[in-house]
């Protein structure tokens, strides 16, 4: 998660864009696997782009399947990879979140600081 440019929540499990949060991939995939999702999403994401590109619906909504397909198997979407029992709360704005008051923090205190403060917390878990 180091390489990250946006701010990831202190339990991992989601990064803020625009005050929006998103769910990142399962951390307990080994790293092979999810080199190879990583590659299948990027090649559905051309496959997106090209589409587009040459108008062709039918080629472009089997890319945005793919996507979808590839995003699931990184547990970016579909069923939650922890296992409290927590809600997943992927594209809700975090200000309606429980993560409200850290952003707030972040927010007053630099994102990039408190960021990189997290990180070396045990990258982006809790401790």
């Amino acid at each position: 998660m180091a390489g990250l440019k946006h701010p990831v929540t202190p339990d991992g499990r989601y990064f803020v864009v625009r005050g929006r949060l998103w769910r990142l991939a399962d951390p307990d995939l080994p790293s092979e696997t999810r080199s190879a999702l990583v590659s299948e999403l990027m090649t559905a994401r051309s496959a997106v782009r090209s589409a587009k590109l040459s108008q062709d619906l039918a080629a472009e909504a089997a890319a945005h399947n793919a996507v979808d397909v590839a995003k699931r198997k990184l547990g970016e979407r579909g069923p939650v990879w922890w296992t409290d029992g927590s809600s997943d709360l992927n594209r809700h704005l975090v200000k309606n979140t429980p993560y409200a008051s850290w952003y707030s923090g972040l927010r007053t205190g630099g994102r990039r600081g408190q960021r990189a403060q997290s990180l070396d917390m045990g990258g982006g878990q809790m401790p």
